[in-house]
């Protein structure tokens, strides 16, 4: 295992050997310039991923039309042979380290971003897919109607099949080693083949024949443009996980038709839009829940098999190619949290492997689906070419990072890597922040991964940490710059009986220790609660809180004034809990179901809260009384008054995650990851309390001028 000999073996896939069994399987970046062509960004993070030693890259998402369609905003084009220089060059980044490279060509039809309407299906539709790219565009005060899609003329299906395979003869004179065809999630060859989405009666739709008619076409008329011996790989869902879409039996018959058509490899997913938790595997979902798939697939066909989802650790990986569930095994948002992946597993630094936790808001949420870059929010160096630029201080500095959460340990992480002297202060027993309640919710436990990752890259750093300490300003003097990093507490709104005993933070609710983490301390205990519990609030801490309480048995009420609970977190984890709220559970999983239902009260707020009772008031001022036997206050504020202090001594601070403003785990870490990789010696302050770096040199000059 410790040589990971069947990750490190070469593999046969068409006319090219892959160095290794390690894929990027296609990520849609959404960094391209605004017509599609490749930009820096582009460059930089496909070559990031190649150097860090991944045998196969396969670049996401690239719009064969982007007329009329493209399935997000910024996503890359090849409809016209202008695009083929910068297409050259993408694959020239990958080839420089040894990397074979593809192009996924992707039309979204229905679901396209851009154009927002009048989009293309194989029959007229409605639908209604909030966490997809090309969901519905609802104002703030408007109401979602469905977004409409039209069906394809026979000329446009033709047509588009022509589109297909002159961008795929695009990327081979580009210099790509293959194509992939994106024919999973729902997007249009998806549409065609799904006969939950495919209600055409004319030869492209109705048996399965004629719904494979369309992407067969593509194939062939890719191998007539680009010649047999280029290879051509399909990826597609094995299981569309709805009562009238594709199941695994006939996705058997979809694996052998795409063998007999002369296709190089199979690249296997799962879902259709309509059920997003199969297809994102937010945290609820296990490592390697697919391998059923491939297993199933390899015994049908003789071509190379491409596995996904959820895959993150090493050994694991090691152990599906050694028992032959699967020949390739397919990363994405791993290589987006750890583009070294690869590297670090051939060095065995395997503890300094950071593991996505499949949490989608760097990667979904806040980028794409908000029509942004990539980000990801345990790595902010994705696609920010300053952290390749990163080199140590020129003056290191004596640093104090005051709360040991995921924004403080970040900033002391990389100040000390550039020679700086940070120290830690952190009032409890452990390192970890907020973020340490997510290991009690039933499937977020992925949460620890992250927080070990960081402490073990605190304790490897030999990062001075000082637990259950509340640093005084006048000790805070003697370092020559602080972070405050002090995160964020509940707090009870102003509310009759508001102050009774039965009234509690939900960090006394999520602190219930883990008894088998190393970094646990034992003096960590939970504040019990009675069966009945009202969860007020909303974010995280109202979600995750309630998750928990469901988990354990209690009767939980949620209450929230806002229309929607959980309407700005992270939408496809919201569809999953909404399900677990109903006692059931999302497409694939087979969690334990709660003893009670979770009901959500939403327009509605705490009125009076009395011994086993409490009154709550709806938006048109009606009361109801219901029986409650604690209640858990999730409304949460940044913890301000060390800050305070620290400016009225004139001491130089900066103010990051939620002490500066209640977000999440990906503002966190970018504020603390901002401080460390731009805190120098020379460093001066603005009159925000913000760090001015890279500043003209007269300027510079200037305001350092006794």
């Amino acid at each position: 295992m410790e040589n990971f000999e069947h990750l490190f073996k070469p593999l046969r896939l068409g006319n090219m050997e892959l160095p290794n069994r390690i894929v990027h399987v296609p990520t849609d970046i959404s960094s391209s310039h605004a017509d599609g062509s490749v930009s820096s960004r582009d460059l930089y993070h496909h070559a990031e991923i190649a150097k860090g030693g991944t045998g196969f890259i396969i670049v996401g998402a690239t719009s064969p039309d982007a007329k009329t369609g493209r399935p997000t905003v910024t996503c890359l084009v090849a409809d016209a042979d202008n695009y083929i220089p910068g297409l050259a060059r993408l694959a020239e980044s990958m080839h420089r380290y040894g990397a074979k490279c593809a192009v996924q060509l992707q039309h979204p039809g229905r679901q396209a971003a851009i154009p927002r309407y009048n989009t293309m299906s194989t029959n007229d539709m409605v639908i209604k897919v909030p966490w997809s790219a090309g969901h519905e565009v609802v104002y703030a005060n408007a109401e979602e109607k469905g977004k409409q899609a039209r069906a394809m003329t026979v000329e446009e299906i033709i047509e588009m099949v022509d589109l297909f395979s002159e961008a795929a003869w695009r990327v081979q004179q580009a210099g790509f080693d293959a194509v992939e065809l994106h024919a999973a999630h729902g997007y249009l060859i998806a549409q065609f083949m799904s006969p939950h989405t495919n209600r055409r009666t004319d030869r492209f739709g109705g048996s399965f024949d004629n719904r494979m008619r369309f992407p067969l076409a593509i194939i062939s008329e890719i191998q007539r443009k680009c010649g047999k011996d280029f290879p051509v790989l399909v990826r597609y869902s094995v299981d569309e996980w709805i009562p009238t879409g594709r199941g695994l039996e006939e996705s058997k018959r979809v694996a052998k038709a795409f063998e007999d058509a002369g296709v190089a490899a199979l690249d296997l997913s799962q879902c259709i839009t309509e059920t997003p938790g199969a297809g994102f595997d937010p945290m609820y979902y296990p490592q390697g829940w697919t391998m059923y798939a491939s297993e199933e697939i390899k015994k049908i066909v003789s071509i190379p098999v491409i596995n996904s989802h959820t895959l993150r650790d090493p050994e694991y990986c090691e152990q599906i190619l050694a028992e032959g569930k699967t020949d390739l095994v397919g990363l994405s948002r791993q290589l987006l949290a750890d583009p070294y992946w690869a590297a670090k597993v051939k060095a065995g630094k395997i503890k300094a492997v950071r593991k996505c936790i499949s949490c989608l808001t760097g990667c979904w949420q806040e980028s794409m689906l908000a029509k942004k870059e990539i980000r990801c929010a345990i790595n902010p160096a994705t696609g920010d070419m300053r952290y390749a630029e990163m080199k140590k201080a020129q003056k290191p500095m004596k640093i104090a990072v005051v709360g040991g959460g995921p924004g403080g340990m970040e900033a002391a992480r990389l100040a000390t890597i550039r020679g700086h002297q940070a120290t830690i202060f952190e009032k409890t027993g452990e390192l970890g922040g907020a973020i340490l309640g997510c290991c009690l919710v039933p499937g977020k436990e992925k949460m620890k991964w992250y927080a070990d990752w960081i402490r073990h890259e605190i304790q490897e750093l030999g990062v001075e940490v000082r637990l259950r300490h509340a640093p005084s300003v006048e000790e805070l003097m003697d370092y020559d710059v602080v972070v405050n990093a002090t995160g964020a507490s509940s707090y009870v709104p102003n509310v009759h009986g508001g102050n009774r005993d039965n009234v509690i933070g939900f960090e006394q609710v999520l602190a219930c220790p883990k008894r088998t983490c190393e970094f646990n301390p034992p003096d960590r205990q939970m504040t019990k609660t009675g069966d009945k519990v009202l969860v007020w609030g909303d974010y995280y801490a109202g979600v995750d809180t309630a998750e928990f309480l469901g988990s354990i048995g209690r009767q939980v009420t949620i209450v929230t004034e806002n229309r929607e609970l959980g309407s700005t977190l992270e939408p496809v984890h919201m569809y999953v809990a909404r399900k677990r709220f109903n006692q059931t559970d999302a497409e694939a999983l087979e969690s334990k179901p709660f003893a009670y239902p979770v009901r959500v009260l939403t327009g509605t707020t705490v009125y009076e809260i009395l011994d086993g009772k409490v009154v709550v008031q709806d938006h048109n001022f009606n009361k109801t009384t219901l029986d409650i036997d604690t209640v858990v206050t999730c409304h949460v504020r940044p913890n301000h008054e060390l800050l305070e202090k620290l400016q009225a001594a004139g001491l130089k601070v900066v103010n990051i995650g939620d002490s500066l403003k209640v977000r999440n785990l990906k503002a966190a870490v970018s504020e603390g990851a901002g401080f460390g990789l731009t805190i120098d010696g020379d460093t001066l302050f603005n009159a925000n309390h913000a760090i001015m770096d890279e500043l003209p040199l007269d300027v510079k000059e200037l305001l350092q001028r006794a």
